[in-house]
């Protein structure tokens, strides 16, 4: 069995002020080639289709294209969805039952198992989409769920999974091998203190585990334990990243997946480059110039009017910034200066200057649970 792996496309997204539906359009025309060229028998998302909880008209509309692109690509093929933690799983489950019947299934808020055979039997896919601890202790009525690992185990043990069969794994989480932590960009954010992470010890029973959350492609400890990272390129910090679409072949029972990587050429990328104004004014390629561009000046003399300059030549410029020896000591001496407090620490000097007393170590006691009980309920924005 062939399955394509695609996650976080943040339909909707803007990068900066730039508006990326086109963007999105064209790298989403990309998987459907590829599906009509392989012909899978499905198609996993694995979380976050929009960038926000209650997406735009317009973004709405080019989510619905791409499935029906996809479909009429390949009518045979299956689509399985996941929410993301910047998607709303209420709106996502509307009509699921109905739209189950065109062959798209979609885990908004609880864990759904799709099988779909091949010439070895079943494989059984598990949709988990994303959740919060205090979201499944009051759904599962187990108060004692305290953590994310603990959420995620009590999860696959309810599932009932069969381990003579081929299962594979949906999940939108911030997984981590033992004290590894995959690799992240600007655009994802983890929760103060890694309360969001999930140890991979109850995925090594899955011939393949399609995750989403992450903008980078890449495994976590296991090369079927993957991150397929976005279809775009999200921030500057993802200038790098390979973007590309995980074709996933699964063989008979007792056998890991075999995964290949395509690539997924943008529209524009998104590009950093650096030099004095005369070289950056002087050397830009066609691409630097259409691209989404950060530019560093290291020029150490005042410069005239550098934006405009700049904006002769670049027609989309993320970010201007300088670097040069000033700025470099300038920063040094600020890093120097700050110092990060903690929550804790800064409640209690607030608390001391309006009550004139320090925290007892019985009120600090109270204010470390109710922080650490926000930290564990915040809405992780990757």
């Amino acid at each position: 069995m062939i399955f394509f792996h695609l996650a976080d496309l943040h339909i909707g997204k803007s990068l900066h002020h730039y508006n990326l539906l086109e963007d999105q359009r064209y790298v989403l025309a990309q998987v459907v080639r590829e599906i009509r060229r392989v012909r899978p028998a499905a198609l996993l998302l694995a979380g976050d289709i929009y960038d926000k909880s209650v997406p735009s008209a317009e973004a709405v509309r080019v989510f619905s294209e791409f499935l029906d692109d996809c479909l009429e690509a390949y009518s045979e093929l299956k689509i399985l969805v996941i929410s993301g933690n910047h998607d709303s799983g209420d709106r996502l489950d509307f009509a699921a039952e109905i739209l189950a019947r065109q062959h798209l299934y979609i885990a908004g808020n609880t864990l759904k198992k799709v099988v779909i055979e091949d010439e070895y039997g079943p494989v059984n896919f598990y949709l988990s989409p994303f959740f919060k601890p205090a979201y499944l202790r009051k759904r599962m009525e187990k108060p004692e769920l305290s953590s994310y690992d603990e959420a995620m185990k009590l999860l696959l043990e309810q599932a009932a999974i069969n381990d003579q069969e081929r299962n594979v794994l949906l999940a939108h989480q911030f997984f981590v091998n033992g004290k590894h932590l995959p690799e992240m960009s600007d655009s994802e954010i983890i929760t103060v203190g890694g309360l969001d992470q999930i140890d991979i010890a109850p995925l090594r029973r899955f011939a393949y585990v399609a995750l989403g959350h992450l903008h980078k492609p890449q495994r976590v400890g296991e090369e079927y334990i993957r991150y397929s990272g976005s279809p775009l390129k999200y921030s500057v910090s993802e200038a790098d990243h390979q973007k590309s679409l995980s074709v996933i072949s699964l063989a008979e029972p007792g056998e890991k997946a075999q995964i290949e990587e395509v690539a997924l050429p943008a529209r524009r990328e998104v590009m950093k480059k650096r030099g004095t104004l005369s070289e950056l004014l002087t050397t830009a390629t066609p691409s630097e110039r259409q691209a989404y561009i950060s530019l560093t000046m290291t020029d150490e003399k005042e410069m005239i009017n550098p934006k405009g300059q700049l904006e002769s030549v670049y027609e989309r410029i993320l970010e201007l910034r300088l670097d040069n020896i000033n700025v470099r000591a300038r920063i040094k001496e600020l890093d120097e200066a700050t110092t990060v407090a903690t929550p804790l620490a800064v409640f209690g000097e607030f608390y001391q200057e309006m009550s004139g007393r320090e925290l007892s170590l019985e009120e600090e006691q109270i204010m470390t649970d109710i922080i650490n009980q926000a930290g564990e309920e915040d809405v992780c924005d990757h």
